[in-house]
């Protein structure tokens, strides 16, 4: 007996078309904003990790553009995941922005923090920072480097390299931030293993025989430099300018460098103007406004006024970000390392 192919419903397949269009749609471009209603709000609540004052140029133009209040709190990375998850939890979210490096927002978003938004802006950005379910944005990117104090260290004994930290010189003159409590740099000697190797576990048990001066995280570094507190650190190339003192950074070979990404919360009290500001920072006019403060943004063509950062920038590796499971391993390895316990 001869079968025939059931003839397919043209008009359900035409259906079926603009719905999965419209769904790759929503998933991949870009969504407008309500400026009106952002503007009724009148304010929008931002934690984040960057210091007050190179976001008060940002947050002033913000604020004088849609007369929308910012209220921002800064902290370390791994302070503003635990007030953030903690309010989240409590069904109480404060932010309504959360501004912070990929590990932590990767941790965030893993406890449902955030709801999707995909700012206009960045289908200008490099496609391996965009993340296909439009939960967090990218909008900067913070190279680490060897800072050191002009004032204490000599240009020909300046070192070159990180194994040059290791160097009996040193000892007890680093500045950098604890590992077993800051994620950045737990994640950021881990991804030593990109440009060293095997050699980076080596480098760690090293660096922590040199009993450096430990601080909360890389902001505090150029403080203790300044101050004489130590004579090199580790951490970002930025507060060069964004530090007052004798500072300097040294040109390294490779830049290890974390994305730092934006998150808006969901059941946030200012949803309309959490996109409105998320989408001012990705713009040209924020991302410029940004980079005047010495942060390396990812808008094409607009760098920080740094000396080399266009080389900087060719240098650059991004890091991976180790799961929350690697994130304790790596606490209790450097905890041994670190403090013998």
């Amino acid at each position: 007996m001869t079968t025939f192919a059931k003839k397919p419903n043209l008009a359900l397949v035409s259906v079926l078309l603009i719905l999965q269009c419209l769904i790759y749609f929503q998933v991949t471009h870009a969504q407008p904003v309500d400026i009106g209603a952002a503007k009724k709000e009148a304010k929008v609540v931002v934690y984040g990790s960057v210091p007050p004052q190179a976001m008060n140029v940002i947050h002033k133009a913000f604020e004088a553009k849609y007369g929308i209040k910012v209220d921002y709190w800064r902290a370390a990375p791994n302070k503003v995941l635990e007030r953030a998850v903690s309010e989240w939890r409590a069904g109480h979210p404060g932010g309504d922005v959360i501004e912070s490096n990929r590990a932590v927002q990767l941790l965030a978003k893993g406890e449902g923090l955030y709801t999707k938004f995909i700012p206009q802006p960045t289908e200008k950005f490099p496609q391996q920072f965009r993340e296909k379910d439009g939960l967090i944005t990218p909008w900067r990117f913070n190279p680490v480097s060897i800072l050191y104090n002009t004032e204490l260290v000599k240009e020909s004994e300046r070192p070159k390299k990180y194994e040059d930290l290791l160097e009996p010189k040193w000892r007890k003159k680093i500045a950098m931030p604890d590992p077993t409590q800051h994620v950045s740099t737990a994640q950021f000697l881990k991804n030593l293993e990109a440009i060293m190797g095997p050699k980076w576990l080596d480098f760690a048990e090293r660096l922590a025989r040199q009993e450096p001066h430990m601080v909360e995280s890389f902001a505090p570094v150029p403080n203790a430099i300044v101050k004489g507190e130590a004579s090199v650190g580790i951490t970002y190339v930025k507060y060069v300018k964004q530090f007052k003192g004798p500072l300097d950074y040294v040109m390294l070979d490779k830049f290890l460098a974390d994305a730092n990404y934006l998150g808006l919360t969901g059941k946030s009290a200012h949803p309309h103007a959490a996109k409105l500001y998320t989408e001012y920072l990705t713009s040209a006019e924020g991302q410029k406004a940004i980079a005047a403060e010495a942060e390396f943004v990812l808008y094409p063509g607009v760098r920080p006024d740094i000396k080399g950062a266009e080389e900087i920038g060719a240098k650059t590796v991004f890091m991976d970000a180790p799961t929350e499971d690697e994130f304790k391993k790596l606490g209790e390895q450097f905890r041994k390392m670190f403090f013998g316990k």
